[in-house]
């Protein structure tokens, strides 16, 4: 069973998209995750974008614990679909779902947003290679907030991201199979 962990919806149940199709994050992952970005005050009232969004579970959370705006990407049509299904559930302010490749969407003029974002969650299925997920965190730093958070997780097997000019690494937690890495944009507003 998966659930919101905390805030507005704490404790309510997700739904998750048929079949193998994703992987969704932990209960334990997402409040440990979840925790550190509420310590550092990453989330209140963050323009938060989760790509691969499967269930929608990290970008609600963030919606539950008070983000001002969440845009779901998903590709996967049952997949997006699912996260439409539980963000129309929680009605949460602020959030929505595009269904789209995540690497079209951050190349694209949808991924522009006034200010930037402040909080990325990156969580491909563990079958995205390296490169795909390079093209994507290269094409992040142009949408970020100055004090952004980048936050991918993949399997501990996969090794830390191939991170892009103009994100720089930050800390890096691992829970059993699944590692978080978290990286901020570099340069003189950082």
């Amino acid at each position: 069973m998966t659930r919101i962990v905390a805030g507005a919806a704490g404790g309510r149940r997700l739904k998750v998209p048929p079949g193998d199709t994703t992987r969704p994050t932990s209960d334990r992952v997402r409040e440990a995750l979840f925790s550190a970005l509420d310590a550092a005050g990453a989330v209140a009232g963050a323009r938060v974008l989760d790509l691969y969004a499967g269930s929608g579970a990290l970008g609600l959370e963030a919606a539950s614990r008070g983000a001002q705006r969440v845009v779901l990407v998903e590709a996967a049509r049952s997949a997006a679909a699912t996260a439409s299904a539980n963000a129309r559930t929680l009605a949460l302010p602020g959030v929505s779902v595009v269904t789209d490749r995540v690497e079209r969407f951050v190349a694209g003029p949808g991924a522009v947003v006034e200010d930037g974002w402040d909080l990325v969650l990156v969580d491909p299925p563990y079958a995205v290679d390296d490169a795909d997920l390079g093209a994507v965190l290269a094409a992040l730093p142009a949408v970020l907030a100055p004090a952004a958070t980048v936050v991918v997780e993949r399997s501990t097997r996969s090794g830390e991201p191939r991170w892009p000019p103009g994100l720089v690494p930050g800390r890096r937690r691992t829970y059993g199979e699944t590692t978080l890495w978290t990286a901020h944009p570099s340069g003189p507003e950082a």
